[in-house]
């Protein structure tokens, strides 16, 4: 049994991160390792988001980079590498991460959630992004880039609505 006394005690906290809560501590239904993997799986998420947000706005400054200036180009292009190389590493944990909660734990399981469902399909739209934005550094390192700035700046949009729909999908659960 756990008493108050005891799950309030400081010797059973080993520091902040590796606090090691007493007596199965659960708070709302869910467990102390739970809601770590959700914190992680939110600060992955919204990471390796960042890095799709920031990613075609380089695409967005090659795509008007003049013909003569190489270095320009060059420097542009190590720039993307450098962060599609540091977005795909935040993407795997947040995937990962997403589907413990969603496998390991159940969350969105059963009849109710079809919210889990959208989510899962925006999940899926957002790794194609992802997957697009190295096709599209590909080109430009091959110099075969088939379109404009303006193009760019509009595909630029896809993952800030993707954001969205996932946000909205897991905390206001509409269907």
């Amino acid at each position: 049994m756990c008493d108050s006394k005891e799950a309030s005690h400081p010797s059973h906290v080993l520091g902040f991160f590796l606090a090691v809560p007493p007596c199965g501590f659960r708070a709302g239904g869910y467990t102390f390792v739970m809601l770590w993997i959700k914190s992680l799986h939110i600060v992955f998420v919204a990471s390796w988001f960042a890095g799709l947000f920031y990613l075609p706005r380089i695409f967005v400054n090659l795509a008007m980079v003049a013909p003569e200036s190489v270095a320009e180009h060059e420097r542009l292009l190590l720039m993307a590498r450098k962060l599609m190389r540091f977005t795909t590493i935040l993407a795997v944990p947040a995937v990962g991460l997403g589907l413990w909660l969603w496998i390991g734990y159940g969350i969105g399981w059963g009849p109710g959630n079809g919210w889990m469902h959208a989510k899962l399909a925006v999940v899926l739209l957002a790794l194609g992004y992802h997957h697009a934005c190295g096709r599209l550094l590909r080109k430009f390192t091959l110099y075969g880039n088939q379109h404009g700035h303006v193009w760019y700046r509009w595909f630029n949009e896809a993952p800030v609505l993707m954001l969205l729909a996932a946000v909205v999908l897991v905390v206001v659960k509409p269907f």
